[in-house]
């Protein structure tokens, strides 16, 4: 397919909200996609009715927009190789089953779901560890290929259920190459004969992803590793139906923390970080946290994101989306599991909101300051982002870890209050406060040389003054320059709060 354009497509099941490894996944095959001027498309893969979710399809749309990665074609916004639903494309399959059938490549089976138990426990009673449906049992099971043309057309007639299983040669070599594992091959001796139709006239995944890849033209098929023991069946199909078969790449899985196992919402749960990119109400009304409600760029999540699994080979590890497109390959996909590091996703939101300019980040504090009735001028908000922005990793943080800016201090730490207000305190904080209101221009640099002088007239060092002072304008132990916080709260305010102070805890 090296000729034709480059299409890859994202097809989740609408069964719950998008886990990020499925975000992942979108994401690798967006950037494969731009990369070579190719289309990106999500189809929603619908054909297990009975594991629907209400809502989970809106999800998926919401979550692929906010991170920045929509898809050029779906049901979300149109395009010539629709319907991107396999539900609505439930006419189209059975032809293409029935063609296998008469090529000797599938046939039907008319077991019972008690009959297909018993084959089982026979089998297991027989010392087979995993009993298949396959080369070896299917002559003694009902199916089209046990039974006479008769009894088969007779039980076709009267409308007996059946499944149309593919006929699984016996002993060859499936081989195909690996876009990120290189060549890979598996024998059909392990593999049974898997269901490709259903009796409710739905096809399985096996059969509905195959025609719809082909159909919709998909030249690369990017997904998790967890599909790679399917790659044979669908070889074998693209083969049987004469199609040419899309590139394959199986990507590694996401793992827990500590490298044990895929990561999970439970993992989430327990070590109190989000697993889904946005928030998710189930129809029961449970809420599962998203990344997007806990304040994170989706430019930061995405960018850990491209990381966990493929890396640019170089040392930078702050990329634009663009710079992702420029740098992917498939080729640095790694073939082992990566580890999920939720202290590094914090690093990545932290040089995100540090790159932005203090007015932008002061914009984006307005938006909190406006939801807790906080009114300041822009200038305010920006100063005060710019202060606080180093050591913060949300912007909610600057609103949370700063909010004396805005309100005065009504408690002043305790540890803070034991240790540091002295007996002469008092004295100190009271001459800083005849010096400083004094000041004609209240600035940074003239707070910052009435501090010195009072520290020179009393002979002492910083700490006797500095943490009293930090107490009074903040009621915090730490935080950015004094002599910044008093510019920005502006004399009247800085006198009020030193007064305040003075009163309560002289």
């Amino acid at each position: 397919m090296s000729n034709s354009k480059v299409r890859v497509r994202f097809a989740p099941s609408p069964t719950g909200p998008l886990h990020m490894g499925g975000v992942r996944t979108a994401l690798y095959n967006y950037l494969f996609a731009k990369k070579h001027g190719g289309d990106f498309i999500l189809r929603i893969e619908d054909t297990d009715q009975t594991r629907y979710v209400q809502g989970a399809e809106d999800y998926i749309v919401d979550a692929l927009n906010w991170c920045g990665i929509p898809p050029d074609e779906g049901m979300s916004v149109g395009g010539d190789f629709g319907p991107y639903r396999q539900s609505e494309r439930k006419p189209m399959y059975r032809e293409y089953a029935d063609m296998l059938v008469e090529s000797g490549h599938a046939y039907y089976a008319f077991d019972t779901s008690e009959e297909l138990e018993e084959m089982r426990e026979r089998l297991k009673k027989a010392g087979v560890p995993s009993p298949q449906y396959n080369a070896v049992t299917r002559s003694s099971m009902k199916n089209s290929l046990s039974l006479s043309a008769e009894e088969v057309q007779k039980r076709l007639e009267a409308g007996d259920p059946y499944v149309i299983r593919i006929r699984m040669p016996r002993n060859e070599e499936v081989k195909f190459e690996d876009k990120i594992r290189g060549w890979v091959s598996f024998n059909t001796n392990n593999m049974d004969d898997k269901v490709l139709f259903k009796g409710d006239g739905m096809p399985t995944y096996h059969l509905a992803n195959i025609v719809d890849d082909h159909l919709m033209q998909i030249t690369h098929v990017i997904r998790g590793e967890e599909w790679l023991p399917s790659a044979p069946l669908h070889v074998l199909l693209y083969k049987y139906l004469g199609w040419e078969a899309p590139e394959f790449a199986h990507l590694p899985l996401i793992l827990k923390p500590d490298g044990n196992g895929k990561l999970s919402k439970r993992d989430g749960d327990r070590l109190g970080f989000p697993v889904f990119p946005t928030e998710w109400k189930n129809p029961e009304g449970e809420i599962s946290s998203g990344y997007r409600e806990q304040g994170y760029y989706p430019e930061a999540f995405i960018n850990m994101l491209a990381f966990l699994g493929w890396n640019p080979g170089t040392q930078q590890e702050i990329f634009s989306l663009d710079e992702l497109v420029e740098a992917f390959t498939l080729e640095r996909v790694g073939k082992s599991g990566a580890k999920y590091d939720f202290e590094k996703t914090k690093w990545y939101n932290q040089q995100y909101l540090r790159a932005y300019s203090n007015e932008e980040l002061g914009a984006q504090l307005q938006v909190l300051l406006k939801e807790n009735s906080i009114t300041v001028t822009d200038n305010i908000a920006a100063k005060v982002s710019g202060l606080m922005k180093e050591r913060a990793t949300f912007v909610k943080d600057i609103l949370e870890d700063g909010m004396y800016f805005f309100v005065a201090p009504t408690e002043y730490d305790e540890k803070t209050v034991n240790k540091k207000w002295k007996e002469n305190t008092p004295e100190h904080l009271g001459s800083f406060r005849k010096n400083i209101a004094e000041i004609g221009d209240f600035t940074a640099e003239n707070v910052e040389k009435a501090f010195k002088a009072t520290l020179e007239q009393y002979e002492i060092g910083f700490g006797q003054l500095g943490p009293a002072l930090r107490l009074a304008l903040s009621g915090k132990p730490a935080g950015p320059s004094l002599f910044e916080i008093s510019e920005i709260l502006g004399k009247e305010e800085t006198l009020t709060r030193i007064d305040k102070a003075l009163e309560v805890l002289a």
